[in-house]
């Protein structure tokens, strides 16, 4: 391969002159008077005077649902059968051992808040520490011999 046996991939293409006589001449393409036909024409897009008639929603951030209540506490739930099937009798059962024991995942890199909901049965007595619970569940620990430590 030499210099003089290269040739371009695509033959060059040059921009159509438009207002200067040939096909397109008189208006060239521009229709009739008005602000669009004059040189430098540039409307404001139409979407801009659309949005600044909106309101602004003041005051929450960017999602709104994060950030009205932001200081609500979230619970992770765990059943009652999850604790069953884990758990030996007399066992100590608190976010913690929750998290070690794979049964809640970590939030912001530690032990999140737990909430014990009834669902299932439990037949051993645990000892609950630093958990909320659902009247079902409490009504379920107790009866099976379990304590609460709050």
């Amino acid at each position: 391969m030499q210099l003089h046996t290269l040739s371009p991939k695509h033959a060059p293409r040059k921009s159509i002159a438009v207002g200067r006589g040939g096909t397109r001449g008189k208006t060239s393409g521009r229709g009739t008077k008005g602000q669009s036909a004059r040189a430098g024409n540039k409307k404001r897009p139409e979407a801009r005077d659309i949005i600044k008639k909106l309101p602004k929603l003041r005051g929450h951030g960017k999602n709104r649902s994060h950030t009205v209540r932001r200081e609500r506490l979230i619970y992770t739930p765990v059943n009652l059968s999850a604790l069953e099937a884990v758990f030996s009798a007399g066992d100590t059962v608190s976010p913690q051992v929750l998290l070690s024991k794979g049964l809640v995942r970590a939030q912001k890199g530690r032990a999140p808040k737990v909430k014990i909901l009834g669902f299932g049965a439990i037949s051993k007595g645990l000892v609950i520490d630093n958990c909320a619970m659902s009247v079902s569940a409490k009504d379920a620990i107790e009866k099976a011999g379990g304590t609460i430590k709050v």
